[in-house]
């Protein structure tokens, strides 16, 4: 597949470094392919946006789920799984995901994370939305991802792994051939590096995290504005599924207005026992679903949104004042103290609570070994569509498929490394390219982009909104292209226009495919095609961008995804 000859307007890299791989990431996706990368000999760098410690995978409150528990099973954890894809999981990859999973967590626990035990010192298990066992392993009562965080970043430091913190990854570099040559990137501040500069390497592994900045309110830290999806796209990698974004049913309400990254309340609060109630006290999703509140994330949030409709209110209430002072203490003072710095005391009163984009389902297409479109560009996490996920994310099962998948990842590119293939060419990156560059947006486009995408594709859809969210994006587009094309103006070059233009990027495709897919199905919901259509629908949208920056939208053929190594050898 051949690059599409885009790239971002950047001055050309004044400094470089080579390694055999360069990961971008420091989520528990990147830090474990550098991991088992480096142990396997081969010369690993790390790049990441803020300091290695500061990735999503840090904000991560439930846990990770795996079949640990007694009575458990992998079978079990799938089936759970393709119930909550709402069939558009690729099953041989959730098996993969379910049965190396608890291997995979033994080893993260080998690498020096600790979650919390019981008395007899086995791993205290607990449950969330769509498990219907207790399978949850969490860490210091709602800080999973910042144990698991620790214990990665320690692990990389004592193997003194090279990392290169405060840098944005730019674009992916190619040789004359079409396959990875490394990244540009720019740091951000002084250091080592200062400025634009390049990572030749003939394996890159985007472990760059979500998008949910493109929208108005996220649970997501402030750096994930898609940046490695807006990069795919412009190598020429595939992107899939982008249409389901996860919208987490319980994010505390801190008004109408709040915009940016608000603060979560973990489904592990609901696992415990917590209800969700209106105004008036009345649980609402009792017999809407098996599960009540445990009830797939989708489903959740879908049943918030429907009775904030009918009662013409901004949000309802999780109710969990019957766990007392001292469960809320040990259990969730994470949550506890969030709360209370907004002056909310969940011990004495109930927690207003509504749906935030959380979590992206899809993502730039991979195998089952992490492989993109792109030869020698792999994905892991949630930059990444393996197939896991389907049309909606299981509960807790995203630090799981980074573990799984890194691990996937850092073996397939080992075994090149055994058989001399990955030393078989020497990274040779074109110049510089003399085609007109990406045009940059100003960074007030950012809210623009994110207000266009919270009115028109958010958790409730229609045409009609799509149709509009998809001409105010048009117009936000041309407007740049315009500029750049009548008198070669652009934004200036520099981090704030950089991930408005990838924020775009990833709108675009979002909002194309979100338009494709007529049809209600997991996190996509149609409020003019309210019913899910197996027989037209039970497809993947793909997404490529063509070289005049127009999208190539298609859907497969069958609920399979191509392999990716055909339309690499093209």
């Amino acid at each position: 597949m051949s690059a599409t000859g885009i790239r971002l307007h950047a001055p050309a890299p004044g400094w470089s470094l080579e390694a055999d791989i360069v990961v971008v990431g420091s989520g528990v996706a990147g830090l474990t392919t550098a991991l088992r990368c480096s142990a396997a000999g081969l010369k690993t760098v790390v790049v990441t946006k803020a300091r290695l410690d500061d990735g999503s995978t840090r904000w991560a409150q439930g846990g990770i789920a795996a079949a640990l528990g007694e009575g458990d099973t992998p079978e079990q954890h799938l089936d759970d799984t393709l119930v909550a894809g709402a069939g558009l999981c690729d099953e041989e990859a959730v098996r993969t995901l379910v049965t190396e999973g608890p291997d995979a967590v033994r080893r993260l626990i080998e690498t020096g994370a600790h979650f919390d035990t019981g008395p007899e010192g086995a791993i205290e298990l607990t449950r969330e939305g769509g498990h219907h066992r207790r399978r949850i392993a969490h860490a210091g009562g709602d800080a999973t991802g910042a144990e698991i965080s620790r214990a990665l970043v320690e692990a990389v430091r004592a193997q003194s792994i090279p990392a290169v913190e405060n840098a944005l990854v730019l674009d992916l570099l190619t040789d004359g051939d079409g396959r990875t040559a490394g990244v540009s990137l720019h740091v951000m501040g002084e250091g080592q590096h200062d400025g634009v500069g390049a990572v030749h390497a003939p394996a890159v592994v985007l472990a760059t995290g979500g998008m949910g900045q493109v929208f108005s309110a996220t649970t997501n830290p402030s750096v994930s504005t898609g940046d490695g999806v807006a990069l795919a796209l412009r190598a020429g990698a595939e992107v899939s599924d982008l249409e389901f974004v996860q919208f987490h049913p319980t994010v505390l309400f801190l008004g109408a207005d709040a915009e940016g990254q608000q603060p979560l309340v973990s489904e592990a609060v609901r696992g415990e026992g917590a209800h969700l109630v209106d105004a008036d006290g009345v649980r609402f999703m009792a017999g809407q679903h098996e599960l009540a509140e445990l009830a797939p994330r989708d489903i959740v949030a879908k049943g918030i949104t429907r009775r904030m409709q009918e009662k013409g209110t901004e949000h309802m209430y999780l109710d969990a004042r019957h766990f007392g002072a001292q469960m809320w203490e040990n259990r969730f003072p994470t949550i506890l103290a969030a709360c209370r710095a907004h002056g909310i005391d969940p011990v004495t009163e109930p927690i207003p609570v509504a749906p935030a984009a959380h979590y992206a389902s899809g993502g730039v297409r991979t195998d089952a070994h992490g492989r993109t479109t792109v030869p020698g560009l792999y994905a892991c996490g949630e930059v990444a569509c393996t197939g896991v996920h389907g049309a909606n994310r299981l509960a807790s099962n995203s630090l799981l498929e980074g573990l799984v998948y890194a691990e996937r990842i850092a073996a397939d590119i080992a075994a090149q490394h055994a058989g001399n293939t990955l030393h078989a060419r020497v990274p040779a990156p074109v110049a510089h390219p003399e085609t007109p560059p990406h045009p940059l947006l100003p960074p007030e486009a950012r809210f623009a982009i994110q207000r266009v995408m919270t009115d028109g594709a958010g958790v409730l859809r229609s045409a009609d909104s799509l149709s509009e969210a998809a001409a105010r994006l048009a117009r936000i587009h041309a407007e740049a292209a315009g500029a750049l094309a009548e008198d070669g103006k652009t934004a200036e070059p520099g981090v704030d226009t950089w991930e408005t233009t990838n924020l775009l990027c990833v709108a675009r495709v979002l909002v194309a495919a979100a338009q494709r897919r007529e049809e209600t199905r997991g996190c996509h919901w149609r409020e003019d095609r309210p019913d899910r259509d197996d027989e037209t629908w039970r497809r993947h949208i793909v997404v490529r961008l063509n070289a005049d920056r127009t999208l190539a939208v298609h859907t497969t053929d069958t609920a399979d995804f191509p392999p990716t190594t055909s339309l690499q050898e093209k």
